[in-house]
């Protein structure tokens, strides 16, 4: 792992491979940059990959703020430390709605942006029903605070579909990339969990001129797939990427597939 500190003291730690294009893969809630080591060992023959654990999560220290920009704001800064340009940015779930942020606050160094699982609003209500129920968010807030490993391991365990993984696809999961194998810092992920109860990027979308694709798993039970194309609807210069049987993370339960689409997206 590498660091960068920002200017109050606080360290990101990254992972970073290879050479080329940049490309920045930002992880989900409660997770950290080990989600992507393979995407890191495959794409690394054809761009940088760098892929930094969000404040609080993985390696990196604790945030001051959990809200979408504060979060945006630390990374942006980590890409202009790096001095990093003409980059190809990921974001997955709640890493994707940071990588909406960043590509409000940090334009001028994006070049194209990869959405995965991702969705403007992470809870429904009446005029937005791609989300969960407000409750069982609250419920998971409650879990954390009561049972935190195994409410991250129940969470972990919904992002894929039944019969999605092998058993031995699943225990290697379950060891090297969950949740409770690399945990976050429990007020980290009350608060991230607290930002995406809130957040609403709707009416940020529309300004947002960037090549953009969009990839969801049909069967996501966290993110509706209906949230993936309301983006692809929306965003002004994106595509729609559905992956047939994949749920919340397509790129763990069907890397190669996934992967190939990446590189393609990214290549200038």
């Amino acid at each position: 792992m590498k660091e960068w500190c920002l200017a109050d003291g606080r360290v990101i730690r990254y992972r970073q491979a290879g050479s080329g294009p940049p490309l920045v893969l930002l992880h989900g809630w409660a997770m950290s940059s080990a989600v992507f080591s393979e995407a890191l060992q495959t794409l690394s023959d054809e761009f940088c990959v760098l892929a930094p654990d969000l404040p609080g999560h993985g390696q990196s220290t604790a945030g001051n703020d959990y809200g979408l920009d504060p979060l945006a704001r630390d990374l942006a800064a980590w890409m202009e430390g790096l001095k990093l340009t003409d980059v190809r940015l990921l974001g997955w779930s709640l890493g994707g709605q940071i990588a909406l942020r960043l590509a409000t606050l940090a334009k001028q160094r994006l070049s194209r942006l990869l959405l995965v699982a991702t969705t403007p609003r992470f809870v429904a209500d009446e005029e937005w029903p791609n989300g969960l129920a407000e409750g069982q968010v609250r419920i998971m807030a409650r879990g954390l605070q009561r049972r935190f490993a195994r409410t991250l391991d129940d969470f972990f365990a919904q992002q894929f579909s039944t019969h999605e993984l092998s058993a031995q696809r699943w225990q290697w999961l379950i060891e090297q990339l969950s949740p409770t194998a690399v945990p976050p810092q429990p007020e980290a992920a009350l608060a991230a969990l607290e930002t995406l109860r809130i957040g609403d990027l709707r009416s940020q979308l529309a300004g947002l001129r960037l090549p953009a694709l969009v990839m969801h798993g049909s069967e996501d039970g966290i993110v509706p797939l209906g949230a993936g194309r309301y983006l692809a609807d929306v965003l002004p210069q994106a595509r729609f990427q559905a992956l047939s049987q994949a749920g919340h993370a397509p790129f763990l339960s069907y890397p190669q597939q996934s992967f190939q689409l990446w590189r393609e997206f990214c290549r200038p």
